[in-house]
């Protein structure tokens, strides 16, 4: 792929993730998922926690972040297929937090974070430069123009060192359907991985959401279906001192094919609707 094809179809994943889309149904089988059957999903270690979506507890924060009426509704439409009020109860958001977004986009996440952890906590949103000055200058910018939104700090970095000096003893850092992209455009992810590490206080949680590969695929699809096999991203951020310790199937679809682009402008009515894992780390 060339490079004005991969800033092209980066520019689908971010832009169209900031503007939102129609409303989905809550997750199920995708549309146009083959007779290929249900594909296995990655085989956790066995000291790992699965937490079935049913017994994720919905924190009363994260609950009024999600139905707060001043959303809008271009965010809202994204809230079937990404279900944030279980994931971000499940990543334990709370008041009074410090976290950061990382490859925050046009900022759905962001918001919400902010809304949940309220007037006594703390949130980064970090975009890195180059993607600002070409696909989300605008987007961001509204989003941090929002009232609400006030209290965010604006973190314009590079992925290898996405925080400022300031952004110390962190609770969390999260990040969402983004690190499979990190492959293709070329990132530092060990040097991304420590700083994010080195930022994090002791017991912090990296949480993770990404669309999941085919088995054997690895990395080898991340520029082309916006997908990467689950054990190669936990090696990835295992690699760098980090420990699983718990993850959900909030995200699954059993019935994903997992053959098929996830990117926002390419999945079209399946947005939505791949196969996700939703993964939490934890710095020791």
């Amino acid at each position: 792929m060339n490079t004005s094809s991969v800033l092209g179809s980066l520019a689908f994943i971010l832009a169209l993730a900031a503007c939102g889309d129609k409303e989905l149904p809550p997750p199920g089988t995708p549309q146009g998922a083959s007779s290929a059957g249900t594909l296995p999903t990655a085989a956790p270690p066995p000291d790992v926690k699965q937490t079935k979506v049913a017994d994720v507890a919905i924190l009363p924060n994260v609950r009024a972040a999600v139905d707060a009426t001043d959303r809008s509704p271009e965010d809202r439409a994204l809230d079937a297929g990404r279900r944030p009020d279980v994931v971000f109860s499940f990543f334990g958001i709370k008041p009074g937090m410090k976290v950061a977004d990382l490859a925050a986009g046009g900022g759905y996440t962001t918001e919400l974070l902010v809304r949940g952890v309220g007037p006594t906590g703390k949130v980064w949103g970090q975009n890195s430069p180059d993607m600002l000055a070409k696909f989300l200058e605008k987007p961001w910018a509204g989003r941090l123009a929002k009232p609400v939104n006030a209290a965010i700090v604006n973190a314009p970095r590079a992925f290898e060192e996405p925080l400022p000096e300031d952004a110390k003893d962190l609770d969390a850092v999260i990040m969402v359907l983004f690190y499979h992209d990190l492959y293709w455009v070329g990132s530092d992810r060990a040097k991304m991985n420590a700083s994010i590490m080195k930022a994090l206080k002791p017991g912090g949680i990296f949480g993770i959401v990404d669309h999941s590969g085919r088995p054997g695929t690895g990395s080898s699809e991340a520029a082309t279906l916006h997908r990467i096999e689950e054990k190669v991203l936990v090696e990835d951020i295992t690699k760098a001192g980090f420990k699983l310790v718990e993850a959900t199937d909030a995200l699954r679809e059993p019935g994903d094919t997992r053959d098929w682009n996830a990117s926002p402008k390419a999945a079209g009515d399946k947005r939505g609707h791949s196969d996700r894992f939703v993964l939490k780390f934890q710095k020791p």
